[in-house]
């Protein structure tokens, strides 16, 4: 959610800390914040975007070599100057950032209230560095001892960088449910959400565990865990380039995502997919693939875009391996109580490796014994950390809300497990493995085909920007593409879009076809071609608008849609990976021609780390 930049060393914070915000302002754009000592304790906020921020504090003292930075996006009070972080304690000797929500702080408040304390904004931040504050005076004790025993009491999830007038080279930092990474430099170090601020100074960082508590001072980096025992820190190298950051000259990093996928496609598969020797190999499924080997019931259970991934994994796997798969989401499977037993496995996937959702399906299904696959793409974060066994993406940072070329690293991985337990199982013949292997080192060139439809696309898109609904439909595998579609189309331009499978268009929505509404098929030749022709006759039969997505060559079709978009050929369980490309196009054009802030849709945040 909110986006976190600390430093403390040999350079002036500001610049480093604004720069870092900049960077994580897809976490979080509500408002934005610093905290500098130079002398004094001093908190700029500002509501509105860090550019607003930025200009706010012209001329203002922002000298000092330790701060702390923050962007908000909203869980207790509106955007606003007073609800911005960094918050004061009562004195105002101390100051905080959070990501987070604190549960039980109205509680907290309450008690702080009888004790006189006054409050300026309606945040549980605020609550908890008050809280802080007033355990260090009672207990007289030090403010890392006051960190951890507020930390004991408090219930939720939280990362957090503390700041002190009174310690003018200290930064204390925490985390449970939320991340935080740190970055060790030469005599100096860095906090932050993500290592997108952190990669241009360092590639050496530690990246703290669930109730872990960092103090950084003239001793340097110290980590204990909430019950005060001493860890050692794990000092790990990130591989990430500079430029993969950066927009690269394109005008939105979606759209730069987007145009990276024959890339990220082909970096999924690097030295795992090596069709000429008809070799699949997924190293970090070893230990554990003889459970996924006796499977009786795979569970997947993911948010989001990576739901949609899961569900065409879910064909994958019952296709080719033979096996019994349920996709859950994982907001609803923490709060019931599903039945999971001793053979099942549970794959988890989440772009982020942070999804407060997935992270608590994971644990409830570890006390039930079950067996973790993760499928990720941050290297180092919490899912990959909780997991027994799973497979990165290698998709690069994406830094667009709207996830694109994750969804398509996602189906990539979770393709190549569906296939390496269909030939260990031998469910699948010989030459249909090296058929796939060889099919899936031709996916990157095909993505970038269907990518030169760009142009066509944008000229459909100019026809239905002012459209007030669509719908997408589609069946088998195209099924959970269709509902990617929507999802791509509503969270980025405000359209209301709603994904179906295609025989279900009878079943309800065909009520709403009429000459205003574009209909979106994904409609290219495999086994259900000549039922999905038979759904296109119906909508036009009630003058809908069809866009179609075809296989080259299509020629029924071309007579019945108003509009065709052909993407290349593959084999049908591959098709996801091509016949989304302009689905996530067609989206992005819309909303650019409708004004919206693309790579920050409203009310959105790249990685729901909270509730």
């Amino acid at each position: 959610m909110c986006g976190i930049v600390a430093y403390t060393g040999h350079r002036e914070a500001f610049p480093i800390i604004l720069k870092g915000l900049k960077r994580l302002e897809y976490r979080g754009y509500d408002s934005a914040g610093v905290a500098l000592l130079n002398g004094d304790l001093s908190v700029y906020k500002k509501q509105g975007k860090v550019a607003d921020l930025e200009k706010s504090v012209e001329g203002k003292n922002l000298n000092g070599n330790i701060g702390i930075g923050h962007t908000r996006w909203a869980t207790h009070g509106e955007p606003n100057d007073l609800n911005a972080h960094p918050h004061y304690s009562q004195s105002g000797d101390l100051a905080i950032i959070h990501n987070g929500i604190i549960e039980n702080y109205d509680s907290i408040r309450q008690e702080l209230l009888n004790r006189g304390h006054q409050f300026t904004s309606e945040t549980d931040t605020e609550v908890l560095i008050h809280f802080i504050e007033n355990i260090q005076e009672r207990s007289n004790t030090s403010l890392e001892e006051a960190v951890r025993l507020a930390l004991q009491k408090v219930v939720g999830a939280y990362a957090i960088v503390v700041i002190s007038r009174q310690n003018p080279k200290q930064l204390i930092a925490a985390r449970k449910g939320s991340p935080l990474v740190i970055g060790i430099g030469k005599e100096e170090y860095f906090i932050a959400s993500d290592a997108t601020p952190i990669v241009e100074y360092t590639n050496e960082v530690v990246y703290l565990d669930d109730r872990e508590i960092a103090v950084i001072n003239n001793d340097g980096l110290s980590i204990k865990n909430i019950d005060s025992v001493p860890k050692t820190p794990y000092v790990q190298t990130i591989d990430m380039e500079l430029e993969a950051i950066e927009k690269g000259g394109y005008e939105h990093f979606m759209l730069k995502e987007i145009f990276e996928q024959p890339k990220s496609i082909m970096a999924s598969m690097l030295g795992r997919v090596v069709a000429d020797k008809h070799r699949l190999h997924l190293g970090g499924l070893i230990e554990y693939f003889n459970r996924l080997m006796s499977a009786d019931r795979i569970m997947i259970v993911a948010c989001g875009t990576s739901w949609h991934a899961g569900l065409v994994a879910e064909y994958l796997f019952e296709e080719l391996a033979r096996v019994p798969v349920e996709v859950e989401y994982a907001s609803e499977f923490r709060y019931r109580n599903p039945i999971i037993r001793e053979n099942d496995v549970v794959i988890a996937i989440s772009q982020s490796g942070e999804t407060a959702d997935t992270l608590a399906a994971i644990e409830l299904a570890k006390s039930k014994g079950a067996i973790i696959f993760g499928v990720c793409n941050v290297v180092g974060a919490s899912i990959p950390r909780a997991t027994h066994a799973g497979a990165y993406i290698h998709a690069g940072p994406e830094i667009g809300v709207a996830s694109t070329k994750a969804f398509t690293g996602q189906i990539t991985v979770l393709t190549m497990m569906a296939l390496m337990l269909a030939h260990r199982k031998g469910t699948i013949s010989e030459s249909k493995f090296r058929e796939f292997l060889i099919e899936l080192e031709n996916i990157p060139a095909k993505v970038e085909k269907a990518l030169k439809l760009n142009d066509q696309i944008k000229y459909i898109s100019d026809i239905f920007k002012d459209a007030r609904n669509f719908l997408y439909l589609g069946r088998g595998y195209n099924f959970p593409v269709a509902l990617e579609g929507a999802l791509k189309l509503k969270e980025i331009s405000y359209i209301h879009a709603e994904g179906y499978p295609a025989a279900e268009m009878k079943h309800g929505p065909i009520a709403l076809i009429d000459e205003e509404m574009p209909v979106v098929f994904i409609a290219t030749a495999d086994s259900s071609y000549e039922k999905v022709v038979s759904n296109i006759q119906e909508v036009k039969a009630r003058r809908g608008q069809v866009i179609a997505i075809v296989t080259e060559g299509d020629e029924q079709i071309k007579n019945i849609a108003d509009y065709v978009i052909e993407i290349p050929e593959t084999i049908e369980a591959l098709t996801p990976l091509i016949s989304v490309i302009p689905l996530q196009l067609l989206s992005y054009h819309v909303a650019v021609m409708r004004g919206a802030n693309v790579d920050q849709p409203r009310n959105l945040a790249k990685s729901v780390t909270v509730e």
